[in-house]
């Protein structure tokens, strides 16, 4: 089973249309709320494309190169849900997810992710051959059918196997304090691993849901934690990208 069955499904089949992941941008002045459900269809659609479009298979590099975004959620678990080894070296990878102002990567495809607050694509043609990750993957299926299981000693981030990853997002969780049914309030963004591991997966790990605050401003904060009832806070740059 991958990072995805283990640590994400279970929530989603429990609850389908439990808000799991809202993100606020405060540059924008946005707020997008994802169930779990909708936050499955993109990572299925994702899946569904790096493997069928792509031939990324159970330990493909994939390079992800995002801030701390719902978009970049769903790029995530679609490329743990295929089996893909999620890096940060684009140099050699299958695929590299960027964002629109990162320079050309060194990637057999390059996927710019617009990171649009409603999931729009890029209002421009992506320069060296690029790809608009948002249009491309809409045309693929909202459920993913894997086609052999994925061995928990697979690579999964950064040489760290699926069995590693799903461990140490456990004892993340334990460690933050992270429980069933919390809110979780974070302003981390999401380096590889270790922000990845705190800001997200232990979040799914400990079966919470997520209030990402991008672009933080500092003075929103104290009402946000009220207005959504948030119970743990996940500090870090209170400026963190979006």
């Amino acid at each position: 089973m991958t990072v995805t069955e283990k640590l994400f499904l279970p929530l989603v089949t429990a609850d389908p249309g439990r808000p799991l992941i809202t993100h606020y941008d405060d540059a924008l002045g946005s707020r997008v709320e994802l169930s779990g459900a909708t936050l499955a269809n993109w990572a299925a659609k994702t899946a569904n494309w790096l493997r069928d479009e792509h031939d990324v298979e159970p330990g493909t590099a994939v390079a992800v190169r995002l801030p701390a975004h719902w978009q970049t959620a769903g790029v995530l678990l679609g490329a743990w849900w295929c089996g893909a080894h999620v890096v940060d070296d684009q140099a050699g990878a299958a695929v590299a997810f960027v964002t629109p102002d990162t320079a050309a990567a060194d990637a057999d495809l390059v996927a710019v992710v617009s990171l649009d607050p409603m999931g729009r694509g890029l209002d421009h043609e992506p320069a060296g051959g690029a790809i608009d990750y948002l249009v491309d993957v809409r045309a693929h299926p909202d459920d993913f059918v894997a086609l052999d299981p994925v061995p928990g000693e697979t690579p999964a981030l950064l040489g760290s196997t699926v069995d590693d990853v799903v461990a140490r997002a456990a004892d993340r969780a334990a460690a933050l304090g992270i429980t069933a049914g919390a809110r979780v309030m974070s302003t981390l963004d999401w380096s590889l691993p270790d922000g990845v591991l705190d800001g997200l997966l232990a979040v799914l790990a400990g079966r919470a849901s997520l209030v990402q605050c991008g672009n933080a401003d500092p003075a929103a904060l104290p009402a946000r934690r009220s207005t959504e009832r948030t119970t743990v806070d996940l500090g870090g740059p209170a400026t963190g990208t979006s």
